[in-house]
């Protein structure tokens, strides 16, 4: 559980059973239908000043102003001075581009501390699990990437369709769903947090002018830590805001109780006059049942209006100041782009590559195609079985057909399309094609090239060499005096424990079995089965103790080296950046910093839940398709049925792998491994069942 140091640190929470938690959704519809739809002030408990959306309004072509992100932040630190405490903030538009960052207060009397312990719960050690920034021997401070990565988060997560909060986020990607609910699944996007990442090749960065095409990057990957929120105009979503104030980056472990947290509650105000729709919010959306957690927050929880805040103009130097952050921001307010306009890096397609199906694409500075269909570059490694350009076009078309039927799991208003972005990459990773379908959620964009490049490379068989070349993962230790090499754990491991754990010493190395996101991700929970928490871990997850979002296993340790050298930059301790390419990234003991091995596989990273299938000529691995956006099974149903149509409409050229080789014929422990699982009845238009059986 999270901690709130209001009132001088002292910890405060108010304990609600769970039933209450239940009533939480309806309690705010009633204050929704009694405001009217006009806009209101903060007693009431909520702020209607922002009418719902449809999957149209980016027509409007709405964005954050400079005034608007001054009063954010002047909401914000109205709020922080009257909890008696500083914050950090960080204002960030639709496709993540940093606005701005003001920190209030002596950067030199705060920490940060990266854990999932922050109440003094038996440490995790490992990932990056306890690193506590700055040290006094220089001032290296770590609050204003906590900050951007939570607003960042609070804008890829969220649609016109559905407004997701840091602790949404928090209830989805821990080891039960719901957290602290034992011999419970997974969260349904457990692993989403190591997206988005510095190192990764397909997002963009700062280039020193001003806003540019996303989407942007973020210095720790997507955050789990509650205040971060979506901001909205218009009824769409315009950015994030992500404050940091506590003096720890961290989860809630448990939503059986009503937190009062410091950091969510600052943000909240800051989010007035821009918050989102209230029938969008998360609390009006279920998954398996369960109500998702917008905020433990409302309006009427604050000490300040913010309606009555002081202007930005007035906030003395003493009060605090905006900030420049390395990579991130000059520090001077700017305005955001325009999301669906050229400007913002994703715009419509126009129907000249994916005619009669409103898709978008990505575009870079010029207007052009980032990543239009093409042919793969793999003809060293599958000869004339390389995958040519008309069928990534044909494969791309026919899943944006499946999920334009296709029902959407998080959006409102119930039976809206599936948005999602799809991604196409060949044998060994090279981006081959993606597109996207109106509003689809940013995070989407990164994550479905994770699920594709992560599906091909674990159905290949050259897996284990791969990592065989990969340096080990380096964990830091932080002190008073110095920030240094803790512990170097060889990535071999990995492939030895998935080895045992399967009975087959050849796994991994003669492409036998074709994987997926959700069958890869089976192994990759800290219980197997998934949710038996008296279970021990499965071979690519740390054991427990070792294990927290913060430490995940091989998803992880292959990419952190990069993470923290961003980290180190972003920090002012590293005078280097990152380069894109997440595996292969070597971290000495002087922090500096070398990139061993080129190419795509891998380059952004891997993902652990479920949305991709591996893509074949008859028995050739010739790449893999990953899709997300509006739900895991839909993902799922999106990259099976799009492969499977287009498939039958290039005559058998391409296919899903054959039923025989998936890895679902496995039983590692005694327990069937899962390879897809598409929802019942999924259509918006017709009433199939099943539509992901019958021998496909």
């Amino acid at each position: 559980m999270r901690q709130n140091l209001e009132n001088l640190g002292a910890r405060t929470r108010t304990q609600l059973g769970a039933w209450r938690m239940l009533l939480l959704p309806f309690s705010a519809m009633v204050l929704a239908a009694c405001s009217g739809g006009s806009s209101v002030t903060p007693t009431t408990g909520t702020d209607t000043s922002n009418p719902s959306c449809n999957g149209s309004c980016q027509n409007t072509a709405s964005n954050l102003t400079v005034a608007d992100v001054q009063r954010v932040i002047a909401q914000g630190v109205a709020e922080a001075q009257g909890r008696g405490t500083n914050a950090t903030f960080a204002v960030v538009d639709r496709v993540g581009n940093v606005l701005a960052v003001y920190r209030m207060g002596d950067p030199t009397t705060r920490t940060v501390t990266i854990t999932t312990s922050p109440l003094g719960d038996a440490p995790v050690t490992g990932g990056l699990e306890g690193i506590t920034l700055p040290v006094q021997a220089a001032v290296v401070n770590i609050d204003q990437a906590a900050a951007i990565a939570k607003a960042v988060t609070g804008a890829y997560l969220s649609s016109e369709g559905n407004a997701f909060s840091t602790r949404v986020a928090s209830q989805i990607v821990q080891e039960n769903f719901n957290p602290g609910e034992m011999l419970q699944p997974a969260g349904p996007l457990f692993g989403v947090q190591f997206s988005s990442l510095a190192c990764s090749d397909l997002v963009r960065q700062f280039n020193n002018v001003g806003p540019s095409v996303g989407p942007q990057r973020t210095p720790l990957g997507l955050s789990a830590d509650p205040g971060g929120f979506p901001l909205y105009k218009n009824g769409t979503v315009i950015g994030g805001v992500g404050v940091l104030a506590d003096g720890f980056y961290s989860i809630d472990k448990s939503i059986m109780d009503r937190d009062v947290d410091i950091d969510e509650a600052i943000a909240l105000a800051a989010t007035f006059g821009f918050s989102a729709p209230v029938d969008r919010r998360a609390d009006r959306i279920t998954v398996d049942g369960k109500v998702l957690r917008f905020t433990d927050v409302e309006f009427s929880d604050l000490t300040t209006n913010p309606q009555t805040a002081p202007s930005f103009d007035t906030l003395s130097p003493t009060v605090g100041m905006l900030i420049a952050v390395p990579g991130y921001t000059d520090g001077v307010i700017r305005d955001g782009t325009a999301f669906g306009q050229p400007g913002s890096g994703i715009r419509p397609d126009g129907d000249q590559n994916f005619p009669g199906r409103d898709a978008f694409v990505l575009v870079d500075e010029t207007n052009t195609l980032r990543y239009p269909p093409r042919n793969g570059t793999d003809a060293a490694v599958v000869g004339p079985a390389v995958l040519t350009e008309t069928e990534v076009r044909t494969l791309l078309q026919s899943a944006l057909d499946v999920a334009n039927r296709a029902r959407a799991q998080i959006r409102r208003p119930a039976g809206s399309q599936a948005r999602v972005t799809i991604s196409v990459v060949d044998s060994q990773g090279a981006i081959l094609g993606i597109a996207r379908t109106r509003d689809a959620p940013l995070f989407g964009v990164d994550v479905s090239l994770q699920k594709a490049r992560t599906a091909a490379f674990m159905s290949s068989n050259s897996a284990a060499a791969f990592i065989a070349t990969l340096p080990d993962a380096k964990y830091l230790s932080t002190t008073d005096a110095a920030v240094g090499i803790a512990q170097a754990v060889p990535l071999g491991g990995y492939v030895d424990a998935f080895r045992t754990f399967m009975g087959d010493p050849n796994a991994l190395a003669d492409g036998r079995i074709a994987f997926t996101d959700r069958s890869f991700g089976n192994l990759s929970r800290p219980f197997f089965p998934d949710g038996i928490n008296t279970e021990s871990q499965g071979p690519m997850s740390k054991p427990r103790g070792q294990w927290s979002p913060f430490s995940t296993g091989l998803q992880l340790d292959l990419s952190i080296n990069a993470i923290l050298q961003h980290v180190l930059f972003v920090a002012g301790a590293s005078p280097v950046d990152v380069a894109p390419g997440c595996a292969g990234v070597n971290l000495n003991n002087d922090l500096s910093a070398q990139q061993t091995i080129t190419g795509s596989r891998l380059a952004n990273g891997m993902q652990i839940f479920p949305g991709s299938v591996p893509i074949y000529r008859g028995d050739t691995l010739v790449g893999g398709v990953g899709v997300s956006g509006d739900g895991v099974d839909q993902d799922d149903m999106v990259a099976f049925l799009g492969l499977h149509n287009a498939g039958l409409a290039l005559n058998g050229a391409i296919n899903n792998a054959a039923p025989e080789r998936r890895a679902d014929t496995l039983t590692p422990m005694g327990v069937r491994l899962r390879y897809v699982q598409c929802p019942q009845a999924p259509f918006i238009d017709s009433t199939d069942d099943n539509v992901c059986g019958g021998g496909k």
